[in-house]
């Protein structure tokens, strides 16, 4: 037994009743689906009618007639199979067009009107509004469109097309809605690149400005112990003041006057007096013995008369130094 023609097998799934029976339920709405298919697949007729079930994304599932098929749009780029639903109320509502998925050929995703799921929405359907659209004018838009920008191979489209003159309104529009998205696409890529600069100069200020905030605080802790320090060199200045108060100030003031010399000022004993003398005379021999030294370096004086003098002066130093001592 031959398979039904086409034309049968429309018919039969519009008409067909429970449980086979599809989602449309105006017998006028299936007479116009039925020639708009007849009509689609005259012109193309590598499509090829089929029922199925359709899930909506609010969850509403429901049985649809659908055409599935390839287009071919050029000898460069493969064939592109496509299916198209229609919609239970069309065609007041809009066919659901998709591209169907293929491992081996991947919709690229910046494709201005095919999603990386394969669903499909070029301004013809965005647009759409019966009449004047149908089947055929939809697939003849959808062929002049990925001949533009085949959903495969990522080839954003230009500006220098057909003269405006020659090309439909509708056509213009999907070159134009698909070179503006190509242009959101690179400013949002500049736009992100942009943002993450901005994040690494972020976190460089906030970065800056933790360590200012710790430089700010070591400077105040350091000011407080300043303001401490101050505030002790005060009371030690208040307390000397009292204390000459108390005590005999005329020793300090025939010093100031310069009427006696600096060691007359303080009363110093016997002891002391003698180890002050002892050890301003070993730093004098210190500074001896170093003149000497380079006395000898630049060939001043001769190595015996160096040895002598270094000798006897450190004879000198060993015996103030155990006076100092005592």
């Amino acid at each position: 037994m031959a398979p039904p023609s086409p034309k049968e097998f429309i018919e039969t799934a519009l008409f067909a009743t429970n449980p086979y029976a599809l989602s449309y339920s105006d017998s006028e709405q299936k007479w116009l689906i039925l020639r708009h298919l007849l009509s689609l697949l005259q012109e193309y007729p590598s499509f090829r009618p089929s029922t199925g079930r359709f899930l909506h994304n609010d969850g509403n599932e429901v049985n649809l007639l659908c055409a599935s098929g390839y287009v071919h749009v050029s000898n460069s780029t493969p064939s592109i199979p496509l299916t198209i639903w229609l919609h239970e109320n069309y065609p007041h509502k809009a066919p659901l067009v998709f591209v169907s998925l293929d491992p081996m050929t991947p919709i690229h995703r910046h494709h201005p009107f095919v999603d990386t799921s394969g669903a499909t929405t070029p301004p013809y359907i965005l647009t759409w509004k019966y009449p004047p659209c149908n089947l055929s004018d939809l697939l003849h838009n959808l062929v002049q469109l990925f001949s533009h920008d085949h959903p495969f191979s990522y080839s954003p489209p230009t500006s220098s097309f057909t003269h405006p003159s020659l090309v439909s309104r509708k056509e213009a529009l999907d070159r134009l809605v698909g070179m503006l998205y190509y242009d959101m696409v690179a400013l949002q890529a500049s736009t992100v690149e942009e943002i993450e600069e901005l994040s690494l100069l972020q976190d460089n200020l906030k970065k800056r400005d933790r360590f200012t905030t710790s430089m700010i605080l070591e400077m105040e802790q350091e000011w407080m112990k300043l303001k401490e320090r101050s505030n002790n060199w005060a009371e030690e200045a208040d307390r000397l003041v009292n204390w000459l108060k108390v005590n005999d100030r005329r020793p300090l003031m025939a010093l100031a006057a310069g009427d006696v010399e600096i060691e007359d000022a303080f009363e110093i004993d016997e002891k002391s007096r003698v180890k002050l003398d002892c050890s301003a005379a070993d730093s004098a021999i210190d500074d001896v013995l170093y003149k000497l030294d380079k006395a000898l370096e630049l060939e001043a004086v001769s190595f015996d008369s160096y040895i002598k003098q270094v000798r006897s002066l450190a004879r000198e130093q060993f015996f103030l130094r155990a006076s100092e001592m005592n």
